[in-house]
């Protein structure tokens, strides 16, 4: 029933029969007491309601599946004190290990001197104290930036600087833009940086709604999100702005909405599916040496040019 000792199909057919006649359902918590794994791990990711969230989770999901592994999935809320309480169940063997998507590294419960259960880290969050899966988000945003100039244009705004939280999302994005800005010879502009503290599409829509009540429309507009991009659409159709021919508009994750949106948004590409893979297999190897180097894994990305972008 383990699967670990090798018997003869007929013989399989049979205990399996069985166990189908019986409804028998093994006792996971008496298993876990021989070999101290609970076959549960922990992903704990910000914000439960956005898309790219639940496409993410959807994929460690459907990896931990193939791979034997239950999923217990948490939301942060931005909040350091649920990312102690998993680590707590973690390190008590209720959960075996925990994939983690923290925002602020100052604010994080991943910190020098606390002792870490099995942990890997999602995203941009840079440290030196347990293994990670992240996309560039400096050289993606660059690149994006680049694409928005293309045709010639100059004045490119960016939706999605936090001014209160810093997160370390929000600062790589905003530096790969600037270095877009430097190697087209373009002055930066603190006019065209529009704030948004919370990476919803209602927010943005509100944010960008308030800009341009008091400042003139961009050439371009490179959001950090896809979800942020969604709520710039509605802003600017409810203005009568056209996209592209008035403005151009550009994303960040690809998620599905994005390919579905009138029109099409243009976006930074990533295998979603490749980061949970990455994941797990990090996970399930710390499971097995914890005193191990750290190993950080980079998933490549792609530009991908839609028509909210034009030609």
């Amino acid at each position: 029933m383990n699967g670990v000792v090798p018997v003869s199909a007929p013989t399989r057919l049979r205990v399996e029969q069985a166990m189908a006649e019986l409804d028998y359902v093994p006792n996971l918590s008496a298993r876990g007491l021989r070999n101290g794994r609970s076959g549960v791990i922990g992903l704990a990711l910000p914000d439960l309601a956005t898309p790219f969230s639940a496409e993410i989770a959807h994929h460690v999901v459907d990896v931990a599946h193939e791979l034997g592994w239950s999923i217990q999935i948490e939301e942060t809320g931005l909040d350091p004190q649920r990312e102690q309480e998993l680590m707590t169940r973690a390190r008590s063997n209720l959960i075996d290990g925990l994939i983690l998507n923290p925002v602020v590294l100052q604010e994080s419960a991943v910190k020098v001197g606390v002792s870490l259960p099995p942990v890997v880290l999602l995203g941009e969050v840079t440290q030196h104290l347990a293994d990670r899966v992240y996309v560039d988000s400096f050289g993606a945003a660059r690149d994006l930036t680049l694409a928005l100039a293309k045709p010639g244009r100059r004045r490119i705004a960016v939706l999605g600087i936090n001014q209160g939280r810093h997160s370390s999302t929000a600062i790589h994005r905003a530096a790969g833009y600037e270095a877009a800005l430097e190697s087209l010879g373009i002055t930066p502009d603190d006019e065209l940086l529009i704030r948004c503290e919370r990476w919803t599409s209602e927010s943005a829509a509100q944010a960008l709604d308030e800009y341009l009540e008091s400042h003139p429309l961009p050439e371009a507009l490179f959001c950090f999100t896809d979800s942020l991009a969604l709520g710039a659409l509605n802003a600017l159709w409810k203005r009568g702005i056209r996209v592209p021919d008035d403005i151009a508009v550009a994303g960040f994750d690809d998620i599905a909405d994005g390919r579905f949106a009138v029109p099409p948004l243009t976006t930074v590409s990533f295998d979603k599916r490749a980061i949970a893979s990455e994941a797990l297999r990090l996970l399930m190897e710390r499971m097995g040496d914890r005193h191990r180097e750290q190993r950080v894994v980079e998933v490549d990305y792609s530009i991908v040019e839609r028509a909210s972008s034009g030609r």
